[in-house]
């Protein structure tokens, strides 16, 4: 389905312009909102971050995800995660940094980053719908080593509202990934978070920097907005 055959055109307030999207084409991305990433006790923790700084994008994220399912647009979950006997990990991944627990290891919410542990799991103020797909993914970028390029064509989806965490790292690698295959971004600002607000306010500006050389970005009342305008 075109966007002419649907007629559904809306705009959004955004930087550096106006982010004009087919609700038919459109998918919300929802990156990583995981307990090892949110929680006390998981990953993120310990690295040493404050997971406080997280855990206010959830608020006006619930919003967002509430409002797109209303709207009826394609929701597409990830989660960042490894195979239990970590053949998906490479050793570099797992030994850098200074963590007080690695990749793998046994922790307060199960194994680290470890897929269908309790702590690789999405935080329950945004669990996924049965009917939304969920990608799981052993790297930064949401398009690597998974089919989420084949999901998103395969449902026509064109352009894609981001959100999640955190923004500088899996956030910004997923948008460069989906700008070199084609798609549309708009970040909505207050629905992505660091660990670093400094990181996050760079990696926001590098996206919309040079007439939008990523992508778009703009608060998520701006994309509420429009979604209010959708003719049924």
């Amino acid at each position: 389905m075109t966007e002419h055959e649907t007629g559904q055109r809306l705009e959004v307030d955004a930087s550096p312009y106006s982010y004009a999207f087919d609700p038919h084409h459109t998918a919300l991305l929802v990156i990583d909102m995981q307990r090892d990433f949110l929680e006390p006790g998981g990953f993120g923790a310990t690295l040493g971050n404050d997971v406080g700084l997280l855990q206010r994008v959830v608020p006006p994220l619930r919003d967002t995800l509430h409002a797109t399912r209303a709207a009826g647009l394609t929701v597409v979950h990830t989660r960042e995660g490894h195979l239990p006997d970590l053949s998906d990990c490479p050793p570099a991944k797992r030994r850098r940094g200074a963590p007080t627990l690695r990749i793998g290891d046994d922790g307060p919410l199960g194994r680290v980053l470890i897929r269908g542990e309790y702590g690789h799991g999405i935080i329950d103020d945004l669990a996924p719908l049965p009917t939304e797909t969920v990608i799981d993914k052993p790297g930064k970028g949401a398009f690597y080593a998974t089919a989420l390029d084949t999901v998103l064509r395969e449902a026509a989806i064109t352009h894609l509202i981001v959100t999640g965490v955190t923004t500088e790292v899996c956030v910004h690698t997923t948008v460069r990934e989906a700008n070199d295959r084609g798609y549309d971004c708009l970040v909505l600002t207050d629905c992505v978070g660091s660990y670093l607000p400094d990181l996050h306010r760079y990696a926001l500006d590098m996206i919309s920097a040079q007439g939008g050389i990523f992508g778009w970005v703009a608060p998520s009342q701006n994309y509420l907005k429009a979604l209010q305008e959708r003719i049924p």
